[in-house]
């Protein structure tokens, strides 16, 4: 019997946190977008990028989750509309995809921490594992935990942005303008890297479903909390970018020394460090949200015997899956070796091919089991619905071409991820052969 703490559920204003930090964690990671994209194409990338490959992934979410608002979330979705083989796919990239973009964060942390201390880089490995297994403990402890820890690092995040934003506004001595939207002078490969820096600061919204039986009232909060979410991250990346370009900033110092440069540039050293310490936060607070959705899918797997069944393990006095938190903490150990760059690209591609699963199982569903309660429901039939998925679909495509029309390690992440996805049917067929042995055993020797 699992103890009164255990059975806590989260709130949606918890919620919205943890989706704000599941999804994006603040602004810091889109530095590169002007490089990239330059003055005059950013903001337009920027504004329609989400359009076209978020808003279809909500939408798709949302009508989903309120016909099934149940841990393992995507997973389960996708099971139950595709079979259990595309279950166990879905499954899988998201696992792989999740490695690679928890690593991330330790290092973007150590990244922000040598803003105050240079020689930390130097242990970097040290620290980024103290960030891991310390985020692992607070998802150990359960959801409630996480959600006031990501309520008090929101706040954390938000509060140097808001600063950045209205110093910059009340020291500007000139006209505010608005670069004339171009993409004249655009290369595909910088267009294409461009669409993923956009892509990889907006996806993730699928991931904060998988512990839906962990919400209050999860179908009205979690179209409540992810209309909130997504429109304050909106809102942020528009308004910190429309400063930098207004600031002058150089853009490669501002890829290349984050946030905390802009911060010095407008009012000095100061601002600098509160920038950074809001780095700091965000990398902390999207670690510990992220590791608290993908630990949920091995466990919800392992019940269906596709993971082996230790994974499937809940700690007797927290009731969380321990040791599924455990081996994702472990992998991603390993990975924070990896540059950032390539996991920039790995982790974007894994990640579209899982959503397009969803994508069909949405389809799927609506002609399969029309009648079913939905009590959120895209407004479009089945040929609008195929329309509407074809958008992310598309912005999917062209940022892996414009990968493929570069040269170096792009092409090396992006033949990478391609394995990767390519994996899925490797350990598939494993589990097939182990299960036609069992079967051959108990039939011969039983």
């Amino acid at each position: 019997m699992p103890s009164p703490a255990a059975l806590k559920k989260i709130r949606p204003i918890q919620l919205i946190a943890v989706i704000f930090f599941t999804v994006s964690g603040g602004p810091y990671g889109l530095e590169p977008l002007l490089s990239y994209a330059g003055d005059h194409a950013a903001l337009i990338i920027l504004l329609i990028t989400p359009l076209l490959w978020d808003v279809p992934a909500i939408l798709t979410v949302l009508e989903l989750n309120s016909m099934m608002p149940v841990n393992g979330g995507y997973y389960k979705w996708v099971k139950h509309a595709l079979g259990i083989r595309w279950g166990f796919y879905e499954g899988w990239w998201t696992w792989l995809y999740t490695f690679v973009d928890l690593a991330i964060y330790p290092v973007l942390f150590v990244m922000y921490a040598s803003f105050f201390y240079p020689e930390l880089a130097q242990y970097k490995i040290q620290v980024c594992l103290i960030v891991i297994w310390a985020s692992a403990g607070l998802n150990i402890l359960g959801i409630v935990p996480v959600g006031k820890a990501s309520l008090f690092l929101s706040a954390i995040v938000l509060a140097p942005v808001v600063i950045v934003i209205v110093l910059a506004l009340h020291h500007h001595s000139g006209p505010l303008t608005l670069p004339a939207p171009s993409f004249k002078g655009l290369t595909f490969p910088s267009f294409g890297m461009a669409l993923y820096t956009v892509m990889w600061n907006c996806l993730g919204w699928d991931n904060v479903t998988t512990y839906a039986e962990e919400v209050e009232r999860p179908v009205r909060s979690y179209i409540l909390s992810i209309i909130i979410a997504f429109t304050l991250v909106i809102v942020v990346y528009f308004f910190i970018t429309w400063v930098a370009q207004q600031s002058g900033i150089n853009h490669t110092k501002f890829t290349d020394e984050g946030m905390p440069a802009l911060g010095e540039l407008i009012a000095g050293h100061w601002l600098g460090v509160v920038v950074a310490v809001g780095g700091m936060a965000s990398s902390l607070g999207i670690y510990a949200a992220v590791l608290l959705s993908v630990s949920r899918v091995p466990h919800v797997m392992a019940q269906d015997k596709l993971l082996p069944a230790g994974i499937n393990r809940l700690h007797k006095r927290f009731n969380t899956p321990f040791v599924s938190i455990i081996i994702c903490s472990l992998v991603v150990s390993f990975m924070i070796l990896w540059k950032l760059g390539e996991l920039f690209i790995i982790d974007v591609t894994v990640y579209g091919a899982g959503l397009s699963l969803e994508y069909i199982s949405l389809v799927k569903l609506r002609i399969k089991e029309p009648d079913r309660a939905r009590p959120f429901k895209i407004p479009l039939g089945v040929p609008g619905l195929c329309i509407l998925l074809m958008l992310p679909v598309l912005v999917y495509v062209i940022a892996l071409a414009g990968t493929f029309s570069s040269e170096g390690d792009a092409i090396k992440a992006s033949v990478f991820a391609i394995i990767a996805l390519l994996s899925a049917e490797v350990a598939w067929q494993r589990i097939a052969f182990f299960a036609r042995l069992k079967r051959w055993y108990k039939r011969n020797w039983s």
